[in-house]
Parts: C-alpha cells; structure tokens; sequence
C-alpha cells in the first residue's frame, strides 16, 4: 500500500517539558490508525504538530513524501489533510446543510461568494456529503439544535468536503454516548474503505480502538512506547503497566462485556 504519511523524530519541548519526544510512525493509504495514551501523552501536540498549528522543535512531518513541516494550517489542508477537533466546531446560527456548503465554497476557491444567491451554491453536493453520514433528512435543521452526536458526524462531512487524502480525527467520540461511539466509528471505518482514506485518530474509548483500529501506537510522556496490531497492543506487558499497573488491557468476558 502507499504510503500517505511518514513522521520522523518528531519532538515538541516547551522549556524543559517534552511534550513529544522522538516520535518516529508512518501511515498507509486506507488504514485506521489509533494513537492511544494517557492524558498528557502527546496526543494532541503530536496533532497540531502535524496540522501546522505547532512548529516542532526538531523532526519532519512528510505527506505522500512531501515535507509539510513548516507549512500553515490552510496550507496544509489544501494538500489533502482534514480534521476533526474535540470540541465540535460549526456554524450554529447556520443550517446543516448551509455548513456544508461554506465548507464546499472554501474549497473551490468562492469563500467570498456570500451574495444573495451563496444560500444555492453547492446544495446538492453537499446533500451528497450529508447522505454519506447519514445526515440528509437533518438538511435543513439549524446546527444549534442538533444533539451532540449529529454535529460530530456533520463536523465529518465538513471534513470530507475537500476530498482528503489523510483525515486527524481528535477523540472523535468524546462526549457521546457508547452506542453513538461506536456508530461514528463504524461510519468513518465504511468511509475509509469506501473511499480509501487515511484516518490517523486519537480516543479513551478502548472499545472503539480495539474494536476498528488497524493498527496501534500507545503515546506515554511523549515517547512512542509501542505499536502493533490489537492483539500485540492488548499482551504488551509495558502497555499494561502504563495503563493498569500491570493488569491485562481490554479483555472480553464471556457475556461479551469489556473488562479492564
């Protein structure tokens, strides 16, 4: 498989913290990967580092081989790489389908086209976006309205709208509820096969790593202490030690519930 993106020593310092320090992982196209770890591990920094809203302080960020290090946030984007925050950030005074659609006019170059007639720009494509994440039939509903699930699926259809390549997912579910967790990731898994994007997520939900990630990496204190499969992620003793003192991670019972 291609590969889409490639992080090399990547490091982040903050006087004598080490917010990342020497993260070294690579990313194919249409995988799903988990970068996993407690609060404060990096996740996040690692993020913005590779978004562009943080300069590193040494180590190289390349997509499809290109080194997007030092490039702006808007930049960045206009290459092919989306993202999704934890805190879900919309239009709220806006329609669903009219946040789609600024997001399609920023995309083709008419984000100045707000006449009149902005309100017929793109509709139906955006109504294509929104059938995708199971959002047409809320077209027309305003975004202040929406229950917090709805707007973390249209955030993703604003994401999807510039046809990425590689999508930073930033816990995707927090806030929603687990039979909603686990409806997101089943959409964003679909997406990824259907469409072959890369999607590289951070998430506390074990359920929802273990259960869609391809691969996994654990962060803890800024350093890459592991990557793997589920099952090599879940028997790896250092990872249990990080996470549980040293007790197993992420095991089923036989009623089927998850146990730590």
């Amino acid at each position: 498989m291609t590969e889409v993106l490639r992080v090399e020593h990547l490091s982040k310092h903050f006087g004598a913290i080490k917010a990342v320090d020497d993260v070294n992982f690579s990313l194919k196209q249409g995988e799903l990967l988990a970068m996993i770890g407690p609060n404060g591990a990096g996740k996040s920094t690692c993020f913005n580092m590779m978004m562009g809203q943080l300069k590193p302080t040494s180590g190289a960020v390349f997509l499809r081989g290109e080194n997007i290090t030092r490039l702006a946030p808007r930049v960045i984007w206009r290459k092919g790489v989306g993202r999704t925050f934890q805190i879900t950030a919309t239009y709220q005074s806006m329609t669903v389908v009219e946040n789609v659609q600024v997001a399609l006019m920023s995309h083709n170059h008419r984000i100045f086209s707000f006449r009149p007639y902005a309100h017929k720009l793109f509709r139906d494509q955006a109504l294509g976006f929104l059938e995708t994440v199971g959002m047409q039939d809320q077209a027309d509903r305003h975004a202040a309205v929406l229950a917090y699930g709805d707007l973390k699926r249209l955030e993703l259809a604003i994401a999807l709208c510039h046809e990425p390549d590689l999508l930073l997912m930033d816990e995707p579910t927090a806030g929603m509820a687990p039979k909603e967790r686990l409806a997101l990731m089943q959409l964003t898994a679909s997406i990824v096969r259907d469409r072959g994007i890369s999607v590289l997520f951070t998430e506390h939900d074990m359920d929802v790593v273990f259960g869609h990630a391809h691969r996994i990496m654990v962060l803890n204190r800024g350093r890459l202490i592991a990557e793997g499969t589920a099952a090599e992620i879940r028997n790896n003793t250092h990872v249990q030690e990080v996470y549980l003192g040293g007790g197993q991670l992420y095991k089923k019972s036989e009623e089927g519930s998850i146990n730590a």
